[in-house]
C-alpha cells in the first residue's frame, strides 16, 4: 500500500475521481505531464503558467519504469519527484502515471488543457516523440494543447554538465 505524505498526491484513479467532480461544477482542469527529475526553475515557472491557464493544475508524473532520459535515470525515486512536484504552490493535485506516456491519463481524465513547455512546439519528437499521440488524444476528448514561454531549463542537461566536471 502506498502512503501519500501529502494532502494533494492522489492515486491516478482518485486523479480521475477529482478531475471529474471539478469539470462538472463548471470548472476547468489543465494537465501537465513529465520526469520532472531534478526540479529546477523552469519547472516551477512552467506550472506557474499553466496554473494561470485554468481552474484547477493537475499534474502526473512518469514512473521510474519509464523514464528514459540515459544511464543511472531518474536521479530521484518517483515517490520523491511526485513529493517535491506537490510541494509547489501552483499545483492542485499529483498522481503518479502508470503508462509509458500521458495518452491514457488523458483519455482518463479529459483535460480542458493539456500544457507543454515551448521546446515541444517546434521540436516534440525530438524533445518526446509521444507527444504527437498526446497531442491528438487531447483534441479527440475535446481539449486544447497550450505552451508555455517561460525560462526553459533542462534536468538531462544539468546532470550532463555534473556528469562531464565530475569524470
Amino acid at each position: 500500500m502506498i502512503i501519500y505524505v501529502r494532502d494533494n498526491v492522489v492515486s491516478l484513479e482518485k486523479l480521475v475521481s477529482i478531475t471529474r467532480n471539478i469539470q462538472t461544477s463548471g470548472k476547468t482542469v489543465a494537465l501537465c505531464h513529465g520526469c520532472f527529475d531534478i526540479l529546477h526553475v523552469g519547472h516551477l515557472r512552467h506550472f506557474e503558467a499553466a496554473q494561470r491557464m485554468a481552474d484547477v493544475l493537475v499534474v502526473t508524473v512518469t514512473p521510474d519504469r519509464y523514464v528514459n532520459k540515459g544511464p543511472n535515470r531518474p536521479i530521484f525515486p518517483e515517490e520523491q519527484r511526485v513529493e517535491l512536484v506537490a510541494g509547489l504552490k501552483p499545483v492542485d493535485w499529483v498522481a503518479t502515471n502508470e503508462w509509458g506516456s500521458a495518452v491514457e491519463t488523458i483519455l482518463r481524465i479529459k483535460p480542458d488543457i493539456y500544457v507543454k513547455g515551448q521546446e515541444y512546439e517546434s521540436s516534440a519528437a525530438r524533445v518526446n516523440p509521444n507527444f504527437f499521440e498526446e497531442e491528438r488524444v487531447v483534441e479527440e476528448v475535446g481539449g486544447k494543447v497550450k505552451f508555455t514561454y517561460e525560462f526553459t531549463s533542462s534536468s538531462t542537461s544539468a546532470v550532463e554538465r555534473l556528469w562531464n566536471v565530475t569524470k
